[in-house]
């Protein structure tokens, strides 16, 4: 095993993999820090934990999607799908936005 220092939306890692994988697990931290700073530079959330489960919706949609034509996605477009998923995050947004005004 290995450790690579990866940094996702500004935050450093310490991340261990297997030799030989390091470059699909860059990879998959380009992806993720990708999709977390487009979703904070659309503003809409607040809160790295909120961001990060957006984004792994996201990519979670992403993969069934792609993985299975008979899944529980496979009857719905990108688009719906993220029709969806900004759906959640809206209700998401109600259900916490009282516990915010606590802090």
């Amino acid at each position: 095993m290995i450790q690579l220092d990866v940094s996702i939306m500004g935050q450093s890692y310490k991340l261990a993999c297997k030799e030989g994988e390091e470059g699909a697990l860059q990879e998959a931290v380009a992806y993720l820090d990708g999709k977390m700073c487009a979703i904070r530079d659309a503003g809409k959330l607040k809160g790295n934990d909120r961001i990060a489960v957006m984004a792994a919706l996201g990519v979670t949609a992403e993969l069934l999607a792609t993985k299975s034509p008979d899944g529980p996605l496979s009857d719905m477009t990108m688009s719906e799908v993220k029709q969806k998923i900004a759906a959640m995050h809206e209700t998401l947004d109600a259900a916490l936005a009282p516990q915010e005004n606590l802090f």
